[in-house]
């Protein structure tokens, strides 16, 4: 009897369970299916009992021997989703993690509030920040970054999504001439030293997007710093945990007048808006 997509997914979480935790290995099982197959819970429970063509075992025994290496689902299917839009990812660029969003929703509560006109995107990678901000705003967006590759992406989904910015390539703020008015990023914030004790997984993904000098808070301190000497209107970044107290101090050092840090629900330090 031919194997059916229902023993097939319960065959893969059980695979994925070798290696990753049993409710963590039925949910990633079913996002192969809805995402990688366009298989639905709908479909499933219509068709479900049908038998497996030698195709779609063959992409599931292929997706399964690079995971089991580690790789990150996301890259083995090119893309994730982050705010409800499609965001094209590869190892060039970071996973879009669901915290960010936090980043974006301070910036365009402050923006508004600021009444600015332009905002800026420090560290693109795949462009989720700028991109939003650009598709849910009227303001002038640019986005920066270090990487070639990284760039590419972004600009891939800009395209995709219709959303119009100005992407330029170099150091955080370097590239961008004029007025910065909302300054936005998520930089790399982590401790090069906690490299052992990280998931295996982020092995996968650009250094140059996770680690920064100084315990991590090296590009924050420099974000903060030269985003208040060319008088950006307001700063709000991604921090690490633990990272809030220290950033504060050294902000307050630099002249901006209040510095508010916001935890997430797991209560780690996550965003900083300097104003």
């Amino acid at each position: 009897m031919p194997q059916t997509y229902h023993q097939l997914r319960l065959d893969l979480a059980t695979a994925l369970a070798q290696f990753l935790e049993p409710r963590e290995a039925n949910a990633e099982a079913i996002r192969w299916f809805e995402e990688g197959l366009g298989r639905s819970r709908t479909w499933m429970a219509g068709h479900g009992d049908e038998g497996v063509p030698d195709e779609v075992r063959g992409q599931i025994s292929h997706w399964l021997r690079r995971r089991k290496t580690g790789e990150p689902w996301a890259y083995l299917l090119g893309w994730t989703k982050w705010r409800g839009r499609r965001f094209a990812v590869n190892a060039s660029t970071l996973i879009p993690r669901p915290e960010t969003e936090m980043v974006l929703e301070a910036a365009l509560e402050l923006g508004q509030r600021l009444k600015v006109s332009r905002a800026v995107d420090v560290g693109t990678g795949s462009g989720i920040l700028g991109i939003s901000m650009a598709l849910e705003t009227d303001w002038e967006i640019s986005a920066t970054d270090i990487s070639e590759g990284a760039l590419a992406v972004a600009q891939q989904n800009a395209q995709a999504l219709n959303a119009n910015l100005d992407f330029k390539l170099g150091h955080l703020l370097d590239p961008v001439l004029g007025p910065l008015g909302l300054v936005v990023s998520n930089p790399p914030y982590v401790d090069p030293d906690d490299r052992p004790s990280l998931q295996p997984e982020l092995a996968w993904e650009p250094d140059s997007a996770l680690f920064a000098d100084d315990h991590g808070l090296a590009l924050n301190i420099e974000l903060l710093m030269e985003s208040r000497r060319r008088a950006a209107m307001a700063c709000v970044l991604e921090i690490g945990t633990g990272q809030g107290a220290v950033l504060k101090e050294k902000g307050l050092a630099f002249g901006w007048n209040r510095i508010q840090v916001h935890q997430d629900l797991a209560g780690h330090d996550r965003v900083l808006m300097a104003l």
